[in-house]
């Protein structure tokens, strides 16, 4: 069942979903060559703390973690851990948080020093996937049309966009209906209604969409180690569009 959030709901929800965007502005000068993703879990923790929040991740389905880091061909849920990251790695940070009843969800790829070629065609593409699905959304229109704009896109760039992840919808749970897809046909699929919250997070990867899950049984990687990159947004659809609530200025993707 899909819950329609009512205005005040809302309202709740864009405290928690900029909490969790004000996040990963915080954390940016952080992501350096040489820490640990240890180190950036616990900055996150303490600075959710301090806002009367808690981090939604932390013991969920017992993950040990208040964040996810993903690193390189890891494609999401990787568990912060004494791993150092080095200059241009691609580190992907996932960050939800729990406020005054509601969550708020949002991932963002980063670059640990300078950039590669290679690797920031990547993100570029997958930060453009992101929003060509964002743009569709609007009541009257369908969750199918959000995944085919992304695939369209994703793979005319040729890259490939993993399935067994999807977005999702969030509210008083960190997953709830309607599950959101990054991939499929213009017009299939639920219609969006006004007030629908739910995350758009296409993951996709610079070889093909095949994936593993490791030993920690979290942590997705890409099968043939090629690089992935994600990012996410919780998105409110409005009567005639939608409004990015995890977006603040500085965290544009």
């Amino acid at each position: 069942m899909i819950h329609i959030k009512t205005d005040d709901e809302v309202e709740i929800m864009r405290k928690s979903c900029q909490l969790a965007a004000s996040v990963l502005l915080m954390i940016e000068p952080h992501i350096k060559a040489g820490v640990t993703t240890n180190y950036l879990n616990d900055i996150c923790h303490e600075f959710i703390l301090s806002k009367d929040a808690i981090p939604s991740p932390l013991n969920y389905k017992g993950f040990p973690k208040s964040i996810c880091t993903s690193v390189n061909d890891e494609i999401c849920h990787g568990i912060p851990s004494d791993r150092k990251i080095r200059n241009g790695d691609i580190v992907n940070l996932d960050i939800t948080c729990y406020l005054n009843g509601f969550h708020g969800d949002t991932n963002k790829t980063f670059f640990v020093g300078s950039p590669r070629k290679k690797p920031a065609k990547l993100v570029s593409a997958c930060g453009q996937a992101i929003r060509k699905g964002i743009s569709v959304v609007k009541a009257g229109a369908h969750l199918g049309d959000i995944g085919a704009s992304i695939q369209e896109y994703v793979e005319a760039q040729g890259y490939s966009i993993v399935r067994e992840f999807c977005g999702h919808g969030i509210g008083r749970n960190f997953h709830e209906e309607p599950q959101v897809l990054h991939y499929g046909t213009y017009g299939q699929g639920v219609e969006l209604k006004k007030n629908m919250v739910f995350t758009i997070e296409p993951m996709i990867n610079e070889g093909k969409p095949d994936l593993r899950i490791l030993s920690d049984n979290w942590t997705a990687v890409t099968m043939d180690g090629s690089l992935s990159a994600q990012f996410e947004h919780t998105i409110l659809v409005t009567e005639d569009g939608y409004e990015v609530m995890t977006e603040i200025e500085g965290t544009s993707f």
